[in-house]
């Protein structure tokens, strides 16, 4: 078991105010089965037994300069802050790709030989992990255009007993909140695009992962970029089901 690393890059200016008001770390140390490393947003490393996986790699080249070669890559959606070309491209082409079908569709040739495509649903195991993807989407009436079933992936991840989920961009849908025996959660709350804080700490209530980590809270308000408040996440969660650890990292700090 390999202590938990935290590390913050990224691109983004951050409002100094709201990253005081809204951003924290947790000075907890917890031991999980890999080492964990934010990078910006929806983009994170975990170094997992021999594996190094990269989720949504986006940033370029100098995002990942830190890093050991991936030899997996899962990406979730189409849009940019999922899946860049650029990047991908950029980083060492040592890696086997998880996605859907959408993203396959957007790849060049030279990555489609690399790529193995995962339907909402489906389950297989590759590189001595269980896969299942999981769906991810809108319901909200005004919402619906961003994000459409079958589209995108969320994923759940499974190695010696230990479940992480991905939830990519998605609100409280009933495949969230049906999970089970999740040990750690990375969830997603930002509008227009996906979910309030609020929303996304009841589905968190229902399907009772062991630990949560919010990411992805970047996002639009009154016409301009927000940062939604995950400490508010934190006490409703822990308010009403102090066993479920939350867990709150820096994914926007300024490089």
């Amino acid at each position: 078991m390999l202590l938990l690393i935290i590390a913050c890059k990224s691109d983004t200016k951050q409002n100094e105010e709201e990253t005081a008001a809204e951003t924290e770390v947790t000075e907890k140390t917890d031991i999980l089965p890999f080492e964990l490393t934010p990078i910006q947003h929806a983009t994170f490393v975990m170094k997992w037994g021999d594996e190094v996986i990269y989720v949504d790699p986006t940033g370029g080249e100098e995002s990942f300069k830190d890093f050991s070669e991936p030899t997996l890559v899962f990406i979730t959606d189409i849009h940019g802050d999922h899946f860049n070309v650029e990047t991908l491209n950029a980083i060492p082409q040592t890696f086997d790709l998880v996605a859907p079908k959408a993203v396959f569709n957007k790849m060049p040739e030279s990555l489609q030989t690399r790529t193995k495509i995962l339907a909402n649903g489906e389950f297989f195991n590759f590189h001595g992990f269980d896969i299942e993807a999981i769906p991810m989407y809108n319901i909200t009436q005004d919402r619906l255009k961003f994000h459409e079933k079958g589209r995108g992936n969320g994923y759940v991840i499974s190695k010696d007993n230990y479940k992480v989920y991905i939830s990519g961009d998605t609100e409280d849908i009933p495949e969230m909140r049906n999970l089970e025996n999740i040990d750690l959660a990375f969830i997603c709350m930002n509008l227009p695009y996906t979910m309030t804080p609020d929303a996304a700490a009841e589905a968190t209530l229902e399907f009772k992962p062991k630990k949560v980590i919010p990411y992805h809270y970047r996002g639009m308000k009154d016409g301009e970029t927000h940062y939604f408040d995950i400490k508010k996440f934190k006490t409703i969660v822990n308010t009403q089901n102090d066993e479920i650890e939350v867990q709150l990292l820096e994914w926007y700090q300024s490089s």
